[in-house]
């Protein structure tokens, strides 16, 4: 998989945040050696979150989000910078972009608290040096200090018009990733040694035409770089397919559509597991969503659900989000239901009239918003679970498909 190739979900999230005409869309133009963001003096120009996929060296594949104003007015403005606030929630790393002309301000202070609030590696960037005296320097990062107080983060003086420093800014930005972010993997280390892993992969009509969706390109990719043995199969081959392999199948991870008839094929000394079970233990998402999951048996009539993807696709007939999952819950709990759909960015600020969340596997969101999601979800009371682990709970497989990604 090549750097430009690599999914968003993957790619380090770097938000750059600040007060209007503090340099930030220039910031990423001079970062990127591109004319990613348009820069105008008129205050406000950046009007809504923009997000650009790419390589920035020594890092490696990343998203740069430029965001809106903090100090935005109006009624439009204050919608702006809600929007602002709100990428916090998808940003693994973030740059508060202060402008060195005017210093810091009461709205720098108001983001750097909720930065700090949500644990966000962060770096302060002292914008336009170019204007300034070594002296002004000086004093603006002496302020920046004594405002932030002993949790400062690094202070880097930079000028986004003549490029000073923005080197350093970028090799610097390689060391605020957390060591264990880098050494997760998504499946790696539970392989089975010396034997072959069996992905079974039904042809679904929602897929892309000619192509394996991503959770499935994902754990290839990932069996493949750690040296093991990948076979793939539909459900409709799989059992001649173990028969073939007898004893050299160590391992068996499935889509949760077929979870059922999977689970009766294989036997019950070959561990299996799901896709979307892989990633909630990637995404740190794990012991959340097995106990939303159980949390299926108390829903009542009337109760509300809201089943939420984080991808937006073209809905197929028979679309396991939209039909398919409604259905099974019904027919499990036998109970009156109603239902509620989102997808993409979307995902509802109120969420305490819910009584369950069922998400998709999330591979399109990175794990930070993830978390966030699941955040939400438990500041509100209310369980949420992903698509294979209700699956496996409606199915009766809940425990041994979760034991061979406990190990």
């Amino acid at each position: 998989m090549s750097l430009n190739s690599t999914p968003s979900g993957e790619r380090i999230h770097i938000g750059i945040f600040g007060r209007r005409n503090a340099g930030k869309s220039s910031l990423i133009n001079k970062m990127t050696g591109q004319e990613l963001a348009i820069v105008s003096q008129v205050e406000g120009t950046t009007t809504d979150p923009v997000k650009k996929a790419l390589e920035l060296l020594p890092l490696g594949p990343v998203v740069l989000i430029d965001t809106p104003g903090i100090d935005d007015s109006g009624e439009v403005g204050d919608l702006r910078v809600k929007k602002s606030y709100q990428m916090l929630n998808q940003s693994d790393l973030a740059l508060l972009v202060i402008n060195g002309e005017q210093g810091i301000q009461s709205e720098d202070e108001k983001l750097y608290k909720k930065i700090q609030a949500k644990d966000i590696p962060c770096m302060i960037i002292l914008n336009q040096c170019d204007r300034l005296t070594r002296e002004q320097i000086r004093e603006r990062t002496h302020q920046i200090r004594e405002n932030f107080g002993e949790r400062c983060p690094m202070i880097l003086p930079v000028s986004a018009r003549t490029g000073f420093q923005i080197q350093l800014l970028k090799e610097s930005l390689a060391g605020l990733v957390p060591e264990e972010q880098s050494q997760k993997r998504l499946v790696a280390d539970i392989l089975p040694e010396g034997k072959f892993t069996v992905l079974v992969i039904p042809i679904d009509k929602a897929a892309p035409k000619g192509r394996l969706i991503l959770p499935q390109q994902q754990t290839i990719r990932d069996i493949l770089e750690a040296g093991g043995t990948v076979v793939t199969v539909r459900d409709t081959e799989l059992k001649e397919t173990l028969d073939k392999l007898g004893d050299l199948t160590g391992l068996v991870i499935t889509d949760s559509q077929v979870f059922e008839s999977v689970a009766k094929i294989v036997p019950e000394e070959i561990p299996m597991t799901s896709f979307s079970i892989l990633f909630a233990r990637y995404k740190g998402e794990l012991e959340p969503m097995v106990e939303g999951a159980r949390a299926l048996k108390n829903l009542k009539d009337g109760d509300r659900v809201l089943i939420s993807e984080g991808c937006t696709h073209h809905r197929q007939c028979n679309d396991i989000g939209t039909v398919k999952i409604p259905g099974w819950i019904r027919e499990y709990t036998g109970k009156d239901l109603e239902f509620s759909f989102t997808s993409g960015g979307e995902f509802p600020e109120e969420l305490s009239g819910y009584s369950l969340i069922v998400h998709c596997g999330g591979c399109m969101l990175n794990e930070r918003e993830m978390k966030y999601r699941i955040g939400c979800a438990a500041d509100a009371g209310v369980p949420m679970t992903n698509y294979g682990m209700l699956i496996s709970m409606i199915k009766g497989i809940l425990e041994r498909s979760i034991e061979p990604v406990r190990k």
